[in-house]
């Protein structure tokens, strides 16, 4: 697609600051749906050109970019969304930031990079609250543990019956939040069953051994329901469990993941993988040869994670249940 036009916003909480790159103007505006519709009369006024010829970018800043992703996807407008390490590498040595600038190098970036920009398109509105509700089982669930630790620590030192207030409070805390809990997991279920897709690609995920619910949950969060990658191997390199080379002139290393990666669903998966070696003969048996070699235990754990995954995405692409062909092995 050919645009004439490169529109580079830099969000804020309070404010967005759009700059148009071929006429050099810059507008400050409000981060609201009034902002975002003055924004669209300005940019009117100034170009005559039709919507798919204007190119629309800005950093990913969570919760304050969400509004203006929404509008421009319900308007139907192209934009790209740009990691914030990456737009801060392409930009080279700069001395000082304000605003107006953060806006002009996002312009100027889209302009360079206008023959390789992948389009935008947002999740459903169901994978957007699952997205949201996920991550805040994850905050309560680490309270959880931090409260539980510090009851434990509690109990080694202190006398239960000269501390009664403080020992109660962190277990009335522990009861509230698995009740809290709860009460979200069911409502990500309910969510769940109001998309068949997502109901059906859930199911199919959980026929992997080593794989449980919420792990299956955050993989249909993370891909945008098995749509926004092409395949499991860029999925194991967004979630740092694919290894890269490692050479420069002569000096030839053995092959290392980057630790530029999603953390979060990397430490799923190495649990998903020591689950798999548990409860999975094959997996099992796999990891004891290896090790039995003299194989690094880490980097068989890593190569476990991958088989993991391809066989998630294998399920779903095809639609059919995952079979333990190890089981009827003579």
């Amino acid at each position: 697609m050919e645009f004439k036009e490169f529109i580079g916003i830099d969000v804020s909480k309070s404010h967005l600051d759009i700059f148009m790159y071929t006429k050099g103007q810059h507008i400050r505006l409000p981060n609201t749906i009034s902002g975002l519709d003055k924004m669209i009369n300005w940019i009117w006024r100034l170009i005559d050109l039709t919507p798919t010829k204007v190119l629309f970018g800005f950093e990913h800043t969570g919760l304050y970019s969400l509004p203006l992703s929404l509008f421009l996807d319900e308007k139907h407008y192209c934009f790209t969304i740009i990691p914030g390490l990456q737009l801060k590498r392409s930009r080279g040595i700069v001395r000082g930031k304000n605003d107006k600038a953060d806006a002009k190098g996002i312009a100027e970036y889209i302009y360079e990079k206008r023959e390789k920009i992948t389009l935008c398109q947002m999740p459903s509105t169901t994978i957007l609250k699952l997205k949201r509700l996920l991550s805040f089982r994850e905050r309560m669930v680490k309270e959880r543990a931090a409260f539980k630790g510090r009851l434990k620590e509690y109990k080694s030192f202190l006398a239960p019956e000269e501390h009664k207030v403080l020992f109660d409070c962190h277990h009335q805390s522990i009861t509230h939040l698995d009740q809290q809990i709860e009460k979200v997991e069911a409502e990500l279920y309910k969510l769940l069953k109001e998309d068949e897709k997502l109901v059906k690609q859930f199911k199919l995920i959980n026929t992997i051994k080593g794989v449980g619910p919420q792990t299956a949950l955050l993989l249909i969060v993370l891909t945008g329901g098995f749509t926004q990658f092409e395949a499991w191997r860029k999925f194991a390199s967004y979630s740092g469990v694919a290894p890269f080379p490692n050479e420069s002139g002569t000096i030839i290393r053995k092959h290392k993941i980057s630790h530029l990666a999603n953390k979060r669903m990397k430490a799923i998966l190495s649990c998903c993988a020591c689950s798999a070696i548990k409860h999975n003969p094959e997996m099992r048996m796999y990891y004891e040869k290896r090790v039995s070699q003299g194989k690094h235990k880490m980097s068989t754990l890593n190569i476990i994670r991958n088989k993991l995954l391809a066989r998630i995405f294998a399920v779903v692409k095809r639609e059919t249940p995952y079979v333990e062909i190890f089981n009827y092995a003579a």
